[in-house]
């Protein structure tokens, strides 16, 4: 480096200047870059100047046969990269007008390129994505009512064209125009868009943000209207419970969970745990015993995401007496029928309770290398020679069973876990074993001599 800066303040203004032409015909890849690094020092700006550069830079890296590789993602991206880096330097400088050329320029182009390239590695997306936050940081500024209009009728043709359809995107182009609307008639036409989309999920996306731009140009009335009818939509009608639990209309939150539970209960179960713990917190609030014991045991039995300790909510509020027998009921319940019955739910009830001997007939149900180390502390008190025979006969399994280093590895794992347990005696029989009966394993003898 110190040579080329040496012979940069050498080299004649001309000469240099010839070489970057000579070689920017010679090497595509050489002109894309210094045009993608020196191209907003021109005077003749626009979208369409953004664009060529960048359907230059897609089109070498497709080459002859017209596919960008995964490989090829790293010229795209290495010289793709200054242009975003030169709009967030225009943006700084309050050159708006070049932001949203660049920003047009890359989504057009980028989101073309989808249909001839591998983006596995999410790098495309990232161009589509720097460009609308461009966009979004772009009209936060004092733009002029111009470029205000540019960008409002630019986002509303993408939307009309389905440019970004199919894509997070498409919804995205309106809300951006959304925060351009300063009249009635551009209210109409994004209202007019939101009700051209179609499909489920980008339905119930567009019925919330529809309602987010009734809220603040309709009338109160026709909110009210449109959330009832759309109260469906399982956004709306969280919006709805949260505002009316912070009002305290504790009816109104009673009323909406138990609707949102008969509408989902067949397709949406995970949605029905959501509304089972609003009713658990106005239930809590209202002191209501009964209800409280009700919705916990549900969420305690079928919660993958809980919101609450609900084993404990049930544990204070059931009486000392009965609190037992209500948790051998719910053992009963969730006890699995098949031959594996090693579940965490139950793992968990007798963990909390200390019955370590029922979790001891539990993982002896159910043994595996995972089970013994998942509940050794808690049965080496008083299982240990039991958990030591457990590894001992999983690991003979395991090491005859599996191949390789990394195998090798994990069955060392288990033989240290069983010396802390007190086992050295049944590791160094082991460990005996497995070098007479796998000589040949150079790997296994290795790791085995670290044990």
């Amino acid at each position: 480096m110190q040579q080329v800066k040496e012979l940069l303040k050498a080299i004649p203004h001309e000469e240099l200047m010839q070489f970057v032409q000579e070689n920017s015909k010679k090497d595509p890849k050489f002109r894309n870059y210094f045009l993608a690094s020196f191209g907003h020092l021109s005077q003749n700006q626009s979208k369409e100047f953004y664009q060529k550069q960048i359907h230059s830079i897609l089109q070498t890296a497709a080459g002859r046969d017209g596919w960008i590789g995964w490989s090829d993602m790293k010229y795209v991206v290495n010289t793709t990269e200054p242009f975003l880096q030169n709009a967030r330097k225009y943006l700084a400088n309050n050159n708006f007008e070049n932001v949203f050329y660049i920003s047009t320029a890359l989504l057009e182009e980028i989101i073309e390129a989808f249909q001839y390239a591998d983006d596995s590695n999410g790098n495309l997306g990232y161009f589509i994505e720097s460009a609308i936050e461009l966009l979004s940081n772009l009209i936060q500024e004092k733009i002029s009512k111009n470029l205000k209009e540019k960008i409002f009728e630019y986002c509303i043709a993408t939307f009309k064209q389905k440019l970004f359809e199919g894509w997070g995107w498409h919804l995205e182009m309106l809300n951006i125009a959304f925060e351009l609307v300063n009249k009635e008639s551009d209210v109409a036409i994004i209202l007019d868009c939101i009700d051209t989309i179609d499909g489920k999920y980008e339905q119930e996306r567009a019925q919330l943000f529809k309602l987010k731009v009734l809220r603040r140009f309709k009338s109160e009335d026709d909110v009210k209207k449109y959330i009832q009818k759309h109260i469906s939509n399982s956004s709306i009608r969280k919006q709805e419970i949260e505002k009316a639990f912070k009002n305290k209309n504790f009816n109104r939150v009673i009323n909406l969970c138990q609707d949102g539970i008969k509408c989902d209960l067949k397709d949406k179960p995970g949605l029905v745990k959501v509304w089972y713990n609003w009713l658990l917190k106005v239930a809590q609030l209202q002191n209501e015993t009964s209800k409280i014991i009700e919705y916990a045991r549900f969420l305690f039995i079928d919660n993958f995401h809980p919101e609450q300790d609900y084993y404990q909510i049930l544990k204070n509020t059931i009486e000392g007496k009965k609190w037992h027998p209500f948790l051998e009921e719910i053992i009963k319940e969730i006890t699995p029928k098949s031959n594996w019955t090693y579940t965490e739910l139950l793992r968990k009830i007798y963990i909390k309770e200390e019955w370590w001997d029922r979790l001891f007939l539990m993982l002896k149900q159910n043994i595996s290398l995972e089970n013994i180390k998942q509940n050794e502390s808690y049965l080496s008190k008083d299982y240990a020679p039991e958990l030591i025979e457990f590894y001992r006969e999983r690991i003979t399994n395991y090491v005859e069973k599996y191949i390789g280093r990394n195998h090798y590895q994990t069955a060392c794992k288990y033989l240290r876990r069983m010396k802390k347990l007190g086992g050295n005696r049944q590791v160094d029989e082991l460990i005996e074993l497995f070098k007479k009966q796998y000589p040949q394993r150079r790997a296994l003898i290795d790791e085995l001599s670290r044990v």
